[in-house]
């Protein structure tokens, strides 16, 4: 896939661009609002400008950002690090819906949605953070048993995220069905499909190999903590 800037640099386009609405800092400094992804975003991510997050951090939040090394910066710690996969769509117009029948969440849904996500761990959810795309889900009565939905964007960008399966839900390709609802989609209004998946996640990674995403980016991503 070609190099696309916007895609490089997705965070920074995104939290100063279509989601400036759901972001606080300052200069080259952005994070989500609370309550939203807890994500933060650089203007010239191998320079952090940390000192400019500081007024719009609490002590102890806990957030992830992308694409520098180097010492924790004066008032914050790394509480983990690793590196991530950024994928793109390459595999074509989807044939049609495939999840027809996915039940797209409401803001009431949003406890459930953390819940799982708790559960699952498919990275940085808030318990707003549904309401930064169209996500949707299965259900099983009033239980959640899968949901994706969208994230990050930028003019013809769109990330896919927020995808999990409950562990008893597992094998029956929920979670397939519904990013390639997402992809049919994002196709439809001329978008291209994006993702993230951790390096250690290789049963992910190969899957979305499979059904037509190719790697765009491999990635530093840190868990960073305001000290307190």
């Amino acid at each position: 896939m070609e190099r696309n800037q916007l895609l490089d640099d997705i965070f920074w386009h995104t939290l100063t661009g279509a989601h400036a609405c759901h972001a606080s800092g300052d200069g080259g400094a952005r994070r989500y609002t609370a309550g939203f992804s807890p994500i933060l975003a650089f203007a010239d991510s191998t320079a952090p400008d940390f000192a400019a997050l500081l007024p719009h951090c609490a002590p102890g939040e806990h957030f992830y950002c992308e694409n520098w090394t180097g010492a924790a910066p004066p008032g914050w710690r790394i509480e983990a690090e690793t590196t991530m996969y950024r994928m793109a769509w390459a595999g074509g117009m989807p044939a049609s819906d495939p999840a027809p029948d996915a039940a797209r969440l409401q803001p009431h849904h949003a406890p459930q949605a953390l819940e799982l996500a708790n559960l699952c761990k498919p990275g940085p959810f808030g318990i707003r953070t549904i309401e930064l795309g169209d996500y949707f889900g299965y259900f099983d009565g009033d239980r959640l048993m899968a949901m994706a939905g969208e994230r990050l964007r930028a003019p013809g960008l769109c990330e896919i995220s927020g995808v999990c399966t409950h562990p008893d839900d597992q094998g029956r390709g929920l979670a397939r069905q519904l990013i390639g609802k997402l992809v049919h989609r994002h196709q439809a209004r001329g978008d291209t499909s994006f993702l993230h998946v951790m390096r250690n996640n290789e049963a992910a990674h190969q899957l979305y190999l499979r059904m037509g995403f190719v790697d765009y980016l491999e990635t530093v991503v840190r868990v960073v903590a305001r000290e307190e």
